[in-house]
């Protein structure tokens, strides 16, 4: 508990010992009523101070304002224990609500407390500690064994294995030596490293999801907005029915010339306004969002908003990038074809060509080709987007890509037989053949796909700018129907708006991408889901829920937490308007009293509240 909750179990307490001991002496009307307002200020001053501030700042009806009139209502008419006990039940309430939140707010905290409190920088041989926002991009700072990673960089010096659990939800620790790219975030776990920063820490991945987290109850959903509006038109309307409830019969009755009984209808009144306090569905609703989206977190699943939660929970569809999504994304030279330069050659033109690009199939024509890149022997180089790479290497011509880019050139090519990624090579201006690079599965990739399926999917697509043959293999081994290969990036935002088209109207799409090369189809899809986007800027920006590592076995994971969310959302609408609805009727025609109007406000509140936290509580695949 926190200071203020202790402070408020206080005042429980010590309203409930004065309740118990009043409640034991023989006391006249007067002297109880002074009595008992000891017990009814201690406990509910706060209650009274809001919903004077209320009434003073034209914000009248609110759940303040209904207590403090029921309450005090109640004590003017001489049920002075009910009046207390109304306001004491409500307070344990409140109390056990402030308790629920803190504790999924905690969850998340401790989830996310990835905030480092400072970099060690070197100086005359000492390590100094800074502020990780004084750090410039370039400096070496020094991590040692145990602390967090405070800025993205590259390490300079040192061996060592981090924890990346507070990001990505995955256990298992990652090793990392000289040359490497960590991010922040991550916590040192055994050797001392020297790191050069390559960002500010405003820029950092740790600055960046915590902005993310921090941001996402910005973003409401159509549920939480609903109640929102519901509350608004609510209240007024619950208290003018109250103060009809106490004027109205009494007129008619005295009309009637019956007695008006004034005291029994206002009782029924006050009694109306306790019960129709809309705390249950006011508080239950964003604090399921929020558990749902704290949920998620610990699964390394971050969810921008309950806005997306609620689109994810409506996914039918769900369309996927290959390379980096459903592949490894870790290419190999398997074979050089139709080629009469020697091998060693052709793989220096093609390396060399590639030499600017970070594209993973860049990185595998440099390991296949093992030596040292002199750069200054290539000039004049030009990537042709979803085509390829041209460039001068020792003032020759030479086009490095794929089919289109050889009939782009009108250079004559030959197809390849084997599945994989087939790149050309034209050596000025003539065909010199073409390497074959292979890319395997993810070891959850046919799992996440039967996953998908068992949870409802109507529809499953695999897009991809790989050949056909490529794309054909990977969707035959993850069991894909529909698959549509050779796309440029153009291409894949039109094929993925040809499907937007074709579905149901509150079936929603969902993209799956790297984040990088398909943040245009992220942002055109209904939910865009960025893999593999660990440190990945494009990724945090473009998509609308980031996977923290590239298991696309989260996939259905992200989805069936979206539907248990929602699912309990709509439990706890359900449950509280029906019970209200029930006892603001029985409370009118005198059958509910002050303690039915307690359950009806604090039980009902309580019981959505437990409801709500289930949502942080996720299940295993």
């Amino acid at each position: 508990m926190n200071k203020k909750q202790k402070k408020m179990l206080a005042r429980i307490l010590i309203t409930t010992a004065w309740m118990v001991v009043l409640s034991l002496l023989p006391l006249k009307a007067p002297l109880q009523f002074l009595l008992f307002l000891i017990p009814y200020f201690t406990i509910g001053y706060d209650i009274l101070k809001k919903s004077w501030k209320g009434i003073r700042n034209k914000q009248v009806f609110d759940e303040n304002f209904l207590m403090s009139v029921a309450t005090i209502g109640a004590i003017l008419l001489g049920d002075c224990k009910e009046g207390v006990a109304v306001m004491l039940f409500y307070q344990i309430g409140e109390l056990f609500q402030s308790y629920a939140v803190g504790k999924s707010r905690k969850n998340i905290s401790e989830l996310m407390d990835i905030r480092p409190d400072y970099a060690n920088i070197e100086v005359n041989g000492v390590l100094e500690k800074v502020d990780p926002d004084e750090v410039m991009t370039g400096s070496v700072i020094v991590v040692q064994p145990g602390e967090k990673i405070p800025i993205d960089g590259i390490i300079l010096e040192g061996t060592t294995t981090l924890n990346t659990s507070a990001l990505t939800g995955e256990s298992l620790p990652r090793d990392a030596s000289a040359g490497d790219e960590i991010i922040s975030g991550c916590i040192n776990m055994t050797g001392l490293i020297k790191v050069q920063t390559t960002r500010e820490f405003g820029e950092s991945t740790v600055s960046k999801i915590l902005d993310l987290v921090e941001n996402s109850s910005s973003k409401k959903s159509k549920s939480e907005n609903f109640i929102s509006k519901f509350a608004r038109y609510y209240t007024p309307i619950v208290c003018y029915s109250a103060l009809a409830l106490a004027i109205l019969p009494p007129l008619v009755r005295l009309f009637l010339g019956i007695d008006p009984a004034v005291g029994t209808w206002v009782y029924r009144a006050l009694t109306f306004l306790v019960i129709s306090c809309p705390c249950a569905l006011v508080i239950s609703i964003p604090l399921s969002f929020f558990a749902g989206i704290g949920g998620a977190s610990k699964e390394g699943i971050l969810i921008k908003g309950s806005n997306y939660l609620e689109t994810l929970s409506q996914t039918k569809t769900v369309v996927f990038d290959k390379t980096g999504t459903m592949t490894q994304g870790v290419f190999e030279v398997s074979g050089i074809h139709h080629s009469d330069m020697e091998r060693e050659k052709l793989l220096e033109y093609a390396t060399l060509a590639e030499c600017s690009s970070s594209h993973p199939i860049s990185k595998s024509l440099q390991r296949a080709y093992g030596k040292p890149l002199d750069r200054s022997r290539v000039t004049e180089i030009e990537e042709i987007s979803g085509n390829g790479v041209t460039a001068k290497v020792d003032g020759i011509f030479v086009a490095v890509g794929n089919a289109k880019l050889m009939k782009r050139l009108g250079v004559s090519y030959k197809d390849c037989h084997q599945a994989g990624t087939v790149v050309h090579i034209a050596v000025a201006g003539a065909y010199a053949g073409h390497i074959l690079i292979t890319d395997l599965l993810k070891p959850n990739a046919i799992e996440a796909v039967k996953s998908l399926r068992k949870s409802g999917m109507k529809r499953l697509v695999m897009l991809t700018g790989d050949s056909k043959a490529a794309a054909d293999q990977a969707a035959k081994e993850l069991q894909i129907q529909e698959v549509y290969s050779e796309l440029l990036p153009s291409d894949k935002v039109a094929k993925v708006e040809e499907l937007l088209s074709s579905k149901q109207k509150k079936e929603k799409l969902a993209f799956v991408g790297d984040g990088i090369n398909d943040a245009p189809v992220l942002s055109r899809a209904d939910i865009g889901i960025a893999m593999g986007a660990l440190g990945s800027d494009a990724a945090i920006e473009a998509a609308d829920i980031v996977l923290m590592d590239d298991d696309p076995l989260k996939i259905a994971k992200a989805i069936r937490i979206s539907r248990k969310c929602i699912r309990i959302v709509y439990e706890n609408i359900y449950f509280a308007i029906g019970v209200k609805i029930i006892c603001l009727l029985l409370g009118a025609v005198g059958i509910a009293n002050m303690w039915a109007a307690i359950f009806a406000d604090v039980g009902v509140m309580i019981i959505a509240v437990l409801n709500a936290i289930r949502a942080l509580f996720v299940k295993k695949l």
